[in-house]
């Protein structure tokens, strides 16, 4: 995306660094010091702006949220993180496996 792309396109994309630290914590409910310790658990790894300053997409804010879930259940941090990181592995592996069964299907049948 560069700075060409008009903002419209820019917002419709769930990557796209829209949100500062401050907001993300305020729309997660949460502290600045716990976005800060999923990123140094390696959960989310925000973007940086030009001066610094930590950047959250609309992605990382789902993944964060489901980290505070856990969380709020009493899980411990690290091992929240583990989970969600675990999670968003399945589910891009289901989601190349029924990739993998579509184009088995629509392969015509090369035995006969």
């Amino acid at each position: 995306m560069t700075a060409d792309t008009p903002l419209s396109g820019r917002l419709d994309d769930d990557d796209y660094p829209a949100y500062t630290m401050g907001r993300a914590a305020e729309m997660l409910g949460t502290t600045p010091g716990f976005l800060r310790a999923i990123g140094e658990a390696r959960l989310i790894t925000p973007l940086r702006s030009e001066g610094g300053h930590r950047r959250y997409s609309r992605y990382q804010l789902r993944i964060a949220a489901r980290a505070r879930e856990l969380v709020d259940q009493g899980t411990p941090i690290e091992a929240a993180c583990r989970i969600v990181i675990l999670e968003d592995q399945l589910e891009e592996a289901q989601r190349i496996n029924a990739e993998y069964r579509r184009a088995a299907k629509e392969e015509p049948d090369s035995s006969s």
